[in-house]
């Protein structure tokens, strides 16, 4: 009898936990989605919804980028302060995605909102180029590119890169 109470109270605990993981799992922008778009060759990996401004033709791959780094396009990285001083983009800026609020008045000091800029961060199963990408739209940024291959692709076909001490 009391191992069938205790039976109960134990799935009733993990029902609520679970339901209560699910409810917060939804709502967190870095929560794990359920159903979605897991094909890497599809773009990023996710199945949050995003802004209509950072879909579709926003997204570029490597040889894209490739084209616009030549042409003198802004690349803007959205890694951490760490991972950006580990190496980076040659003539990328520091603009962690966890670090918008603090450092975007700088940046728009220094580049208006109509400079063309690329935001890239750890390759398609890293939403940070996206969540910057829509940040800097949200501030008025007209022209926002995403590499979605990130910097892992660009160091690997021996492209240039830096290291900031």
């Amino acid at each position: 009898m009391a191992a069938r109470r205790i039976l109960k109270e134990l799935s009733l605990i993990t029902l609520v936990a679970v339901a209560l993981a699910l409810i917060v799992n939804q709502f967190s922008p870095r929560g794990i989605a359920l159903f979605g778009a897991w094909d890497k060759s599809q773009g990023m990996v996710t199945a949050k919804p995003r802004n209509d401004a950072v879909k579709g033709n926003s997204e570029i791959e490597i040889q894209e980028a490739i084209a616009l780094y030549k042409q003198g396009l802004l690349f803007v990285d959205a890694r951490s302060r760490d991972d950006y001083a580990q190496g980076h983009i040659k003539g990328a800026v520091f603009l962690g995605v966890g670090n918008f609020e603090e450092l975007i008045g700088a940046f728009n000091k220094q580049y208006p909102e109509t400079t063309t800029l690329v935001t890239y961060c750890s390759g398609r199963e890293c939403s940070d180029s996206h969540d910057l990408a829509e940040d800097l739209i949200n501030a008025g940024y007209t022209n926002v590119r995403i590499f979605i291959d990130g910097y892992p692709m660009w160091e690997s076909q021996g492209l240039p890169v830096e290291k900031t001490p």
